[in-house]
């Protein structure tokens, strides 16, 4: 058995026991954990992470890009985003929403952003004409 532990950049997203099986997708394609797999450090891409569990129950992660390391009986990942769900239906319904609302954030920020730029140049403009 695997426990998989599930890190976001701020917190601890989720720990998972008695995984007997993990398949994620890489920058190389898929590739799958099994319990014996040899320890390993590998980058993950951006897509739906499957495990199952010993009670034979496949859940689901829609994972963001990060990295996984397998040591022992330990998996860890380390992503940006994680959304669990032990349906894909509901996982998609989720990761809309998510995304969403992610995507609203980052308007604001770029708007942000944009706001302070103008501000530094229109203050650069006039501290370079008052010279």
């Amino acid at each position: 058995m695997m426990t998989l532990c599930v890190y976001l950049p701020a917190r601890k997203f989720a720990e998972y026991q008695q995984v007997t099986r993990l398949v994620v997708d890489t920058p190389g394609g898929s590739l799958g954990f099994l319990p014996r797999r040899r320890d390993c450090v590998t980058p993950l891409s951006a897509g739906i992470l499957v495990y199952q569990q010993a009670d034979k129950t496949q859940q689901y992660l829609a994972i963001d890009t990060g990295i996984l390391v397998k040591t022992g009986g330990q998996v860890t990942i380390s992503v940006r985003h994680a959304v669990a769900s032990d349906d894909l239906t509901s996982l998609q319904r989720i990761v809309q929403e998510e995304f969403l609302q992610l995507s609203e954030q980052e308007k604001n920020v770029r708007a942000l952003y944009a706001k302070i730029e103008s501000s530094f140049v229109r203050r650069f403009v006039e501290f370079h004409h008052d010279r």
